[in-house]
């Protein structure tokens, strides 16, 4: 069997990862101990994202024809790719909460719903809030001022109710018409 046909799964195994993918993130991992790249797969993996490392030249043939094709510059070194199908924001959140702890694992590219991002815009996807979050900040501001109404509704209730209301409304008729 000829080398290209043993590398041609893997080829097609990272371009159907890539191909329906709404974040990949292009990531040196170089530095980091197998205890710190262990508990950083855990918890990409619990998030659904998939995490691995490729030869550079297998995710060159791969993204070839795809939006990733822009990453192929980058591909220098020890990288590995971090997919995610569902959550757009998930593989950036992770990987720049384990680079804050870890200064060797270095962000260093990413397309996200087909758009190519540099260093820099991974970065600022890594600071966005979860789709769940997000969700519930909306919620949340949406019931607020229900909430708020409903404790104004309470508090005049606690006070006596409309018995409170009745000497400002009788002050009003009191006055002299002009």
């Amino acid at each position: 069997m000829a080398k290209t046909e043993l590398k041609q799964p893997v080829i097609e195994e990272i371009a159907n990862t890539v191909k329906d993918a709404q974040c990949v993130v292009l990531v040196n991992y170089s530095g980091l101990t197998v205890a710190q790249d262990t508990l950083m797969r855990k918890e990409l993996r619990e998030a659904g994202v998939v995490y691995k490392v490729y030869k550079n030249t297998m995710m060159n043939f791969a993204f070839k024809g795809t939006p990733c094709e822009s990453l192929c510059e980058h591909l220098e070194g020890t990288n590995a790719l971090a997919v995610s199908a569902d959550d757009a924001t998930a593989p950036a959140r992770i990987l720049a909460k384990y680079a804050k702890q870890y200064p060797t694992l270095e962000m260093i590219a990413g397309v996200v719903e087909g758009n190519y991002n540099d260093k820099a815009g991974i970065e600022a996807l890594a600071n966005i809030p979860s789709r769940e979050e997000l969700l519930g900040k909306l919620l949340g501001s949406m019931q607020s001022p229900i909430a708020n109404f409903a404790r104004i509704l309470n508090q005049i209730a606690e006070k006596g109710g409309a018995e409170n209301c009745a000497p400002a409304e009788e002050a009003a008729e009191e006055a002299p018409a002009e």
